[in-house]
């Protein structure tokens, strides 16, 4: 994995993390909080838009994580937002977003391990 790759990774991975803070408010509190709403569509573009520069890298890291999906993901909510169903979306945040953090679990480790090489 390249530095830039690296460098993806863990932005990816932070907005996996506040993804999970969503999540653990709960499914009730997030289809009755519109900035909650809102906030997942956002780290699911982010999610999706590091999926796709990812997939465009010449060293595709691999692993269990459907870059596709993620990249169809942020597609939908862009440019179909007037259909978004707030139940799949949940479902989104709270089931497939977090399975996608665990298969890219050694991807972030070795982003780690390259970024903390470059510091002193």
């Amino acid at each position: 994995m390249d530095r830039r790759a690296a460098k993806e990774i863990l932005h990816l991975e932070a907005w996996l993390v506040r993804v999970t803070e969503i999540v653990e408010r709960g499914q009730e509190a997030y289809l009755n909080d519109a900035i909650l709403q809102e906030a997942g569509d956002s780290l699911m573009i982010k999610v999706g838009e590091a999926a796709n520069r990812l997939s465009r890298m010449s060293s595709l890291p691999t692993g269990d994580f459907d870059w596709a999906i993620a990249v169809a993901n942020r597609n939908f909510l862009v440019h179909q937002y007037d259909e978004i169903n707030r139940h799949m979306t949940w479902l989104t945040l709270s089931r497939d977003l977090a399975n996608w953090r665990t298969s890219i679990q050694v991807l972030i480790d070795q982003a780690l391990q390259i970024t903390s090489e470059e510091t002193p």
